[in-house]
């Protein structure tokens, strides 16, 4: 059975992540790097959020391997809520696979981080997405009108799910 965990993110990753999301089905993913060091420098960035305590990305490995990402960002003014994002690379979708990252990714966030409430976003039209969230147990609090900008720089209505720690 393939393994797959989390680690932080590194430099290392830049190509690989660059990669993934210059796919052209990434429709739904607000973040598009123009180059491999655009990536590199949001890894930088990145690596000062963790250190600042107000963002968690992970690199998500199928065996070792970089598929894709997942990371929590904190809310600045609600330091107990919690917002996770993700992406993985589209020959490894529908495999259950952002489902368990998003499970590690959420066990961080309430055990490590002392996050209470923990939320995720997604357009309506992105499917895959919302299952994922439905799987990982988050429940429907409504829908977002405009809360988002997308890749096309218009404001996009989205879903939010979210967790409460019991």
């Amino acid at each position: 059975m393939p393994k797959i965990s989390i680690r932080y993110q590194e430099l290392g990753d830049a190509k690989r992540f660059f990669e993934i999301l210059s796919n052209p089905n990434f429709i739904y993913f607000t973040s598009k790097p123009k180059s491999v060091q655009d990536e590199i420098k949001w890894l930088k960035k990145s690596q000062q959020l963790r250190k600042a305590k107000s963002e968690y990305n992970y690199t998500i490995l199928l065996d070792g391997s970089v598929i894709g990402a997942v990371g929590i960002r904190i809310d600045k003014n609600r330091s107990f809520t919690g917002e996770i994002g993700y992406f993985v690379d589209e020959r490894h979708w529908n495999k259950g696979i952002a489902t368990k990252a998003v499970k590690l990714a959420e066990k961080e966030g309430f055990s490590k981080r002392g996050l209470t409430r923990i939320v995720i976003l997604m357009q309506p039209e992105n499917i895959g997405s919302e299952r994922v969230a439905i799987k990982s147990g988050f429940q429907k609090e409504g829908l977002m009108k405009k809360a988002i900008i997308g890749t096309d720089g218009k404001k996009k209505d989205v879903f939010l799910y979210a967790k409460v720690k019991s």
